[in-house]
């Protein structure tokens, strides 16, 4: 196995050195097996979509009910030493009603009644762990495996293990409306893995597909005049990287414009959810967020590895003041959107081979936040990574399915914990990658998107 993963490194090289463009793909096709060489066993799931919930979604006001949390509103909790970012005090009962949903009988609040008709397809994992309370050391550890050091994400250690099954669509495609979140590109960055692996970044608020990508079509050439300026481009970058053969940050640059001069017309049809039928987009709904869960599926089904889309920029579901409002809000925002995606890939036969991951950076706190100087309670919760849940839908997930719990207060994993790293473990099993066997050799070691760390949660596997 090990000679095959150096043959697979090997084929990459010779395919990037042995002309770019159009001759590349080419002597692509020589090597069909080679865009998957990071499969080690048959996989159920193709591609990812990633919903990123960024800011803290609140476990026990959406998928973790806790009885003694309202039976104890208002008392202190017994608690020692579990650290949180700001001062919390006495217990936070919950403000929205649960009920039981499906024939799993799996509850959730009423911040989501569309999704809560789609529980039967989901796993919920209630017993998620993080290891600091901060935006910005969260986020990275979610999506690279680490908090403090410059690692690849997820998406693009999928882009670069399992290959594109679109050349004319980026690999790994970041959607976010408004701006960027907290930590912006470094959430998708590709470090030390070649640069055409990072994500790609589309501002969602734009409506018009034609200006999601600004500058991707020469409103002043012909198509055959910007052929020739792009072979002409094409021959004097090729002379530029044979005398820098080691310029990785180049390599990516010049593939970067190839891509994008592919893009011009399938990235125009991939946005563009005008085209499709009106039962359709009435299915997911208004706003930004039901909008891109929409494109979201229409680049998998293009064959774009891997989807994340964000809430939006900063961190809109950091519910610090009055947690009834605010998340009401960021949920309202969504919840068609999300029952939608579920219920349109398994129509279209989809629902198998794409995982849908929905999540934030951790948790929140079951106590209430306190003023900065530690009066005056703001109805609000802080942040929480000592326990919180995510769920998951598709792509090999076994349906109606609750993972380990919190306490009885729903402040800390007690049963079953799951660490950042076993859920990278799981994603990628659920993929056909055995976690431990996806390395990319860089500064003289191997590293791995789990470090040295993770393990499959076989329970929530189908």
């Amino acid at each position: 196995m090990e000679a095959l993963s150096n043959l697979s490194l090997s084929r990459r090289r010779f395919l990037r050195r042995s002309g770019l463009g159009f001759g590349s793909l080419a002597l692509a096709g020589l090597f069909e097996d080679d865009a998957r060489a990071g499969i080690h066993f048959p996989g159920k799931a193709k591609s990812v979509i990633h919903v990123f919930l960024n800011g803290g979604m609140s476990q026990v006001d959406t998928f973790d009910p806790k009885p003694e949390l309202t039976r104890r509103g208002g008392q202190e909790l017994p608690y020692d030493n579990l650290q949180t970012e700001r001062k919390t005090g006495v217990a936070l009962p919950s403000p929205f009603e649960f009920r039981q949903h499906g024939q799993s009988g799996i509850p959730v609040s009423d911040l989501f009644p569309h999704l809560a008709k789609c529980v039967d397809k989901m796993a919920v994992i209630r017993s998620m762990h993080a290891e600091l309370p901060s935006h910005e050391l969260s986020l990275m550890l979610l999506n690279s495996g680490d908090q403090r050091l410059v690692r690849p994400s997820l998406g693009s250690w999928l882009n670069w293990g399992m290959g594109s099954e679109n050349r004319n669509l980026p690999g790994f495609v970041v959607l976010c409306p408004g701006g960027l979140p907290v930590g912006g590109t470094n959430n998708w960055r590709s470090a030390f893995l070649p640069g055409v692996f990072q994500g790609t970044l589309i501002d969602t608020s734009q409506e018009d597909p034609k200006k999601l990508i600004p500058h991707l079509r020469n409103g002043r050439l012909a198509e055959a005049e910007q052929r020739r300026q792009f072979d002409l481009l094409r021959e004097l970058n090729a002379r530029h990287l044979d005398r820098r053969p080691d310029e990785a940050a180049l390599e990516a640059r010049i593939e970067s414009f190839e891509l994008a001069y592919r893009m011009q017309v399938e990235a125009t049809d991939a946005f563009d959810i005008d085209r499709e039928p009106q039962h359709i987009r009435e299915m997911y709904g208004e706003g930004p967020q039901n909008r891109q869960l929409l494109m979201a599926r229409r680049l998998v089904e293009r064959g774009v590895r891997f989807v994340q889309t964000w809430h939006g920029s900063g961190q809109p579901w950091d519910s610090h003041n009055n947690i009834k409002s605010a998340h009401r809000t960021v949920a309202n925002a969504c919840d068609q959107g999300l029952a939608a995606l579920i219920t349109d890939l398994e129509q279209r036969g989809l629902l198998d081979e794409t995982l849908i991951l929905c999540s934030g950076e951790f948790g929140r706190t079951p106590t209430v936040e306190l003023g900065t100087q530690g009066g005056g309670a703001t109805l609000g919760r802080d942040h929480n990574h000592w326990g919180f849940s995510l769920w998951m839908a598709g792509g090999g997930i076994k349906g109606g399915t609750i993972h380990g719990a919190t306490d009885e207060f729903g402040f800390k994993a007690v049963e079953n914990p799951v660490s950042v790293h076993d859920l990278h473990a799981t994603l990628l099993h659920l993929l056909g990658i055995d976690h431990k066997r996806l390395t990319y050799r860089y500064a003289g070691r191997d590293f791995r998107l789990t470090d040295v760390h993770g393990k499959v949660v076989h329970e929530v596997v189908a």
